[in-house]
């Protein structure tokens, strides 16, 4: 298994055509195969490899927290594609002309055409980051909102939180759930944009009903 010389545009288009039905190299969360496959690239990959570059960024994203990301790295030959033998580490064939080094060269001298190309690439690359909007980190939150008795009418208490409107913010499903004495919660999904709305701000707004809410807890909270 591997991705042949993820170094150069062969091993590139590989990753990027493994990703094109994929989110993450291994399974449906992101795990140390991300992190082995992310770090041996060491640059993003140019806009051309596009569903590799979506993927990059993603993973950039648990750059400070890959360390608590589930799995154990692996050398790179043990994910991608079958019978596809990993050359990342391994200095390029010189008889390979296809294979242009995106990202520099071992080869004490590079010659002209080589260095063209590259350094046009590059350049082509800067000026399309510089110009693509910058992703919207989004969250997937689950609220647990507390009536203050079994005489809460709950159909007024869910339309006073889904009459919380916030730029960012976007409610999903709902259900109730019972929690004893006849008293029921409303579990209620949303997903925001982190740099617009935070939890403090939704149980703020949402306990301003305070006839009828009690209290508003977070049940759970995942990235997007």
């Amino acid at each position: 298994m591997g991705f042949g010389d993820l170094k150069a545009a062969s091993g590139l288009q590989m990753l990027n055509d493994y990703l094109a039905d994929r989110s993450y190299i291994e399974g449906y969360v992101p795990s140390q195969a991300d992190i082995a496959v992310y770090e041996a690239l060491g640059a993003p990959p140019l806009s051309t490899f596009y569903h590799a570059l979506r993927w990059y960024n993603h993973i950039r994203s648990y750059e400070s927290t890959k360390s608590s990301l589930p799995g154990v790295k692996q050398p790179l030959g043990k994910y991608g594609p079958q019978n596809v033998a990993d050359t990342t580490s391994a200095k390029a064939s010189v008889d390979d002309d296809d294979d242009i080094d995106l990202f520099g060269s071992d080869e004490e001298e590079e010659s002209g055409e080589a260095q063209r190309v590259r350094e046009e690439r590059l350049a082509q690359y800067e000026s399309k980051k510089t110009k693509k909007p910058a992703l919207v980190a989004k969250s997937c939150i689950l609220l647990d909102v507390k009536p203050w008795d079994d005489e809460t009418d709950m159909s007024k208490l869910e339309e006073c939180v889904r009459s919380v409107v916030l730029n960012g913010l976007v409610w999903g499903c709902s259900k109730l759930v019972p929690v004893g004495y006849g008293i029921k919660k409303l579990q209620i999904q949303c997903v925001v944009e982190d740099d617009k709305v935070g939890t403090d701000l939704l149980e703020e707004t949402i306990t301003a009903f305070e006839d009828f809410v009690q209290s508003v807890d977070v049940a759970a909270f995942n990235k997007v």
